[in-house]
């Protein structure tokens, strides 16, 4: 369970980083492939979520609130929760912009203040590795609707050559909290622990070299080999730089 200090140096760091962006403006408004397609797992995660029309979805940790303007667009009924005041009125701002209702909260994701089931959806994005496991994984459950289910796209810590990577080697986007960590196969036994049910799917096998080459013609084709190594061996996954969980509670 996060303690306070903990629970105050996220809210900084991210205050932090919404701070920067907001000194920095860049157009509010965006079609959906722009937040889709910036990464390789994300589409295909969305996927999972099904029709939202008419579903009450929370976007746990939702950071600038692209997710939640996507899911809103698509005729869910919204909250955005967050630590950061920085970037939830970054995502308030977002929501305005693109002509969607967006409820923001500020809470912590270990103490969610909502009721028994109370969503039918869960989307998170790079959040549970903030987080403690086990109590956050109870807390999903505990606000998920039965039939409901929660997608969470986490890094993966599996595969020792890229650990050494992230420790030592530069790159954009590094920046992270002091206490995080990628997810670990440790970690999903945890979560299954306090889950009814819980699958994995990794993602950027060779294609994670993007992050070095940008998105173009040779992190598709990567991307596209990935599709195939994955699918015809599945276990390549526990080596991917990212996996996606997807979460339901008891029937």
């Amino acid at each position: 369970m996060q303690t306070r200090a903990r629970i105050a140096e996220e809210s900084m760091f991210h205050d932090r980083q919404a701070a920067g962006r907001a000194a920095v403006p860049a157009p509010l408004a965006f079609a959906d492939d722009d937040y889709l397609d910036h990464e390789t797992w994300i589409r295909p995660a969305f996927d999972k979520l099904g029709d939202v029309a008419g579903l009450d979805c929370l976007d746990l940790g939702c950071g600038h609130g692209m997710a939640s303007v996507v899911l809103a667009r698509r005729g869910a009924r919204v909250t955005a929760l967050d630590l950061s005041a920085g970037y939830l009125a970054e995502a308030a701002r977002r929501a305005a912009a693109n002509g969607v209702r967006v409820d923001v909260l500020r809470a912590d994701a270990e103490r969610l203040p909502f009721a028994d089931a109370s969503f039918d959806r869960i989307w998170g994005n790079a959040i549970l590795h903030h987080l403690d496991v086990a109590t956050a994984g109870r807390e999903l459950v505990r606000v998920l609707r039965p039939g409901g289910l929660a997608v969470l796209c986490e890094p993966w810590g599996e595969n020792p050559i890229l650990e050494l990577a992230r420790r030592h080697l530069p790159y954009p986007g590094k920046e992270r909290t002091r206490d995080e960590r990628p997810l670990r196969a440790a970690d999903l036994q945890t979560l299954r622990r306090v889950a009814p049910s819980v699958e994995a799917e990794g993602y950027q096998l060779l294609a994670m070299a993007r992050r070095v080459l940008g998105a173009g013609a040779l992190s598709r084709g990567l991307a596209w080999c990935d599709a195939r190594l994955l699918k015809r061996v599945p276990s390549l996954g526990h080596y991917c730089r990212y996996v996606v969980l997807t979460v339901r509670p008891a029937p």
